[in-house]
């Protein structure tokens, strides 16, 4: 699943030989960029939000950058989980170990 959406808001998915295209490559690069922000913002906000004198403003920006990066962020997580080999599971609903 790239990082970006279709104009309708439906997730763009890349079918690739492995991930080494360009393409591939650039989605890796982006989502990197993503998380990254995120922690930028979240240290930014955590001053806004510790200063209980914080105009109302600054507050809500900060709430609001918060949770752009929030859902860049599943977006990535949900990405890389769909990329991970699911385990074989049992009838009983156990994990089975790779031979």
């Amino acid at each position: 699943m790239l990082p970006w959406e279709t104009e309708t808001g439906n997730p763009c998915f890349l079918s690739t030989d492995g991930g080494s295209s360009t393409l591939a490559k650039l989605a890796d690069e982006m989502e990197a960029v993503q998380l990254s922000m995120g922690v930028d913002v979240l240290k930014e906000a955590s001053k806004v939000l510790a200063n209980p004198l914080s105009p109302n403003a600054e507050v809500r920006y900060a709430g609001v950058r918060l949770a752009e990066c929030l859902r860049d962020a599943l977006r990535v997580a949900e990405s890389r989980g769909m990329r991970l080999h699911a385990p074989d599971v049992t009838e009983d609903g156990n994990a089975t170990e790779d031979a």
